[in-house]
């Protein structure tokens, strides 16, 4: 029997293969010395694919979730300290609480970040008061941010994680009685600081009660936006409880280490197990969650809490455009979170439909064409509205374009890449809003040119949609710079674009709206001087002689770049993939216009017709880059003069182009010159000043 089992056992070895392992890590790291940033290595047996997994697996991203714990004593609530927290170990609770909530805002989950802290599996059972009231009051902050985030709908997957895991939200504890909670504390500490004048802990109480002052005021902050009623009476409230709350941050950072001395596992003896929820990862792509030291936390509630008074701008928007247009800038900002996203969204739409809760969106889009370019059919004395068909033509056309007007507002909460993936498809609703519109006008026309003097309606709603439809375009084609999408051999196509085409239309469609504006004025006037003595006139400005310059100065502006960048591929500064099946320019740029083909009005353009427009530069040029320089060097110029002519004060994008225009012109100036066009001269686009209009530079 004994043999038999030793048989066994010695099959059993044989069977089992053994490897020679082999360390090559340091050989690896050597041999790739030779590649770029970036550069991948493709070989017979090792092609894209091999690559792209090679990647992912020695990505760190991909160990989330994956260590192993089986060792590790977990911690349990029976062995927290309850009662008889000191001062300092308050204090580092309630800031690791804070970088969790920092990190829960960046796109990690609850599970992972706040709710690490055990503190938070029952608070009631907490004796000491002021942490006790800060873990309801962090529960119910959590609770207004997803308020905030599902109404406004403007996260995505990557953005946001909203799930609460069956954690308990303390319903039954009105919003009231916390904020009375936070106030009975902050008393109760300056009572203690009252009391022990000159003792050696007033210091720290004094950060405690910063912290507890902090979150007090920015749960009253978000409770202030949150309001469904009209926000323009309560933002005077809304802004001094900004300014309040933005004063704390100095000293919540200079007070950070009045916390407990990070020694050995200091997080763990304070009561947060990183571990404690591993198996309650997010339905996403795992990442691994890097949770914020306590004063770079803080830095992040102070630029929230600086976009947060730039929203505040937006209840001084009374019109659609203006609005759009603080939408526009404000999302510029390549920081803004998911709260300041949302908050923006939720305070001009309260309620679907409702402008600032008080004024259908429906309405809005009528004072907006009315004030574009004055449609017959929306001025009331001329009386086109009393006839039913007309009125409910005019009120089904504002009823279809509700829908994608607001969605375009919607677009500017969203993330920058998801942004542009919404403005493709936003196009195709717009150009059904086009056929629509032309029908419209059509039909009446058939009212407005029986009226003394006959008006006409054929391009008033319909170039009203072409201006937005081209708007759409061009934040379109500009997003894919900020994403950087685009390889520097296709900037020359995008440029040439927008030159050639867009900013043309942009540029006539608002002379037509300006003339037409001009001429229901001068008619108006005209109709008032019949009863009364002609009087000196007095030149009407032109209603958008700014934004016409601004358009004109985008135009040179782009024109500079596209001869530049002609100018570049002739000197052989920018290389073109010429023998890649699928990847020649041809593929690349029906590639990057294809979400205009639904677009009736600008057509789109082939390219056929870009080769043709470059080689005939190119002929003009006589071949000559430095012709081509040159041309640039004025456009530059060009653009720089029409910005400056912009009315005072310039904002801040105005600022930053005319210092593009300024530096570029100085380098084209240098290259037609003769000087730096050498063989050995590199280029470089550096879009650290603006995020569309790079600054070149050579070395």
């Amino acid at each position: 029997m004994e043999t038999d089992c030793k048989s066994i056992s010695n099959q059993k070895n044989e069977s089992t293969p053994s490897y020679n392992w082999k360390d090559v890590t340091p050989e690896f790291f050597d041999s790739i010395k030779e590649l770029e940033l970036g550069e991948l290595l493709h070989g017979y047996f090792f092609g894209l694919f091999e690559a792209m997994s090679a990647i992912e697996i020695m990505d760190p991203k991909m160990d989330a979730g994956m260590m192993c714990n089986r060792e590790s004593k977990a911690i349990k609530l029976e062995d927290l300290k309850l009662s008889g927290l000191s001062v300092s170990e308050q204090i580092s609770i309630i800031d690791v609480t804070l970088a969790c909530l920092v990190s829960w805002l960046e796109g990690h989950s609850l599970a992972q970040t706040v709710f690490t802290n055990l503190y938070f599996q029952k608070p009631y059972e907490i004796e000491d008061v002021p942490l006790k009231a800060f873990c309801i009051c962090i529960y119910k902050i959590i609770e207004e941010i997803r308020d905030f985030a599902n109404r406004a709908q403007v996260f995505e997957e990557e953005d946001f994680q909203p799930a609460l895991y069956s954690y308990h939200y303390f319903n039954e504890i009105s919003v009231t009685r916390v904020i009375g909670m936070m106030r009975e504390v902050d008393e109760s500490i300056n009572h203690k600081l009252k009391s022990n004048a000159n003792s050696d802990e007033n210091e720290s109480y004094v950060a405690l009660n910063t912290r507890i002052k902090f979150v007090r005021l920015f749960f009253q902050i978000l409770l202030s936006f949150n309001r469904r009623e009209n926000h323009s009476s309560s933002m005077g409230e809304t802004q001094r409880l900004l300014t309040t709350c933005g004063l704390l941050i100095p000293s919540l950072i200079n007070t950070v280490d009045k916390g407990v001395p990070k020694v050995g596992n200091w997080c763990y003896d304070l009561g947060f197990d990183p571990l404690i929820n591993q198996k309650l990862l997010p339905p996403t792509f795992p990442r691994y969650t890097k949770i914020k030291p306590a004063g770079e936390a803080y830095v992040y509630f102070d630029s929230l809490l600086t976009r947060l008074k730039q929203i505040c701008k937006l209840t001084n928007c009374t019109t659609f455009i203006s609005a759009l247009e603080c939408f526009i800038e404000l999302g510029h900002n390549s920081h803004l979170c998911i709260v300041s996203r949302s908050i923006m969204q939720t305070l001009y739409f309260p309620q679907p439909g409702q402008v600032f809760g008080t004024q259908d969106l429906e309405d809005c889009l009528r004072e907006w064409a009315k004030s574009f370019i004055a449609p017959p059919s929306l001025i009331p004395r001329l009386n086109i509205l009393s006839n039913s068909q007309a009125k409910d033509c005019i009120h089904n056309f504002f009823d279809h374009c509700t829908r994608p007007f607001a969605g375009l507002i919607q677009i500017c909460g969203h993330n920058k890449a998801r942004q542009r993936d919404k403005l493709a498809h936003l196009m195709e609703d717009f150009s059904a809003l086009q056929d629509e519109s032309q029908r419209v006008d059509a039909f009446l026309h058939s009212f407005s040119s029986k009226l003394d003097p006959p008006r006409e309606h054929l391009a008033s709603f319909s170039t009203w949609i072409i201006y937005h439809t081209i708007r759409i375009m061009i934040m379109y084609l500009l997003s894919g710079f900020e994403l950087e999408l685009y390889s520097p051999h296709e900037y020359q196509y995008i440029y040439w674009y927008l030159y050639q085409f867009l900013y043309g239309w942009l540029v006539s469609t608002l002379n037509r709206a300006d003339n037409v504006l001009l001429g229901s004025d001068s008619l108006v006037d005209s109709q008032k001087n019949r009863t009364k003595r002609n009087k000196p006139k007095k030149k009407k400005p032109h209603p958008y002689s700014q934004e016409i310059v601004m358009c004109h100065a985008m135009q040179s502006l782009t024109g500079a770049y596209f001869k530049t960048l002609v100018g570049f591929q002739l000197e052989g500064k920018i290389r073109t993939p010429k023998h890649a099946k699928f990847d020649n320019e041809k593929v690349r740029y029906e590639h990057r216009f294809a979400a205009f083909s639904a677009v009736a009005v600008p057509p789109p353009f082939s390219y056929n017709e870009f080769q043709m427009t470059r080689c005939q530069i190119r002929d003009s040029a006589s071949g000559d880059s430095g012709m081509l320089y040159l041309n640039s060097c004025e456009l530059f110029h060009q653009a720089r003069c029409l910005l400056d002519t912009i009315a005072q004060p310039h904002s801040q994008q105005v600022l930053d182009l005319i210092k593009v225009c300024k530096t570029n012109f100085v380098t084209m100036k240098l290259l037609a010159s003769g000087y730096m066009r050498g063989p050995d001269v590199s280029l470089d686009f550096d879009f650290t000043t603006n995020s569309y209009f790079p600054i070149l530079k050579l070395s």
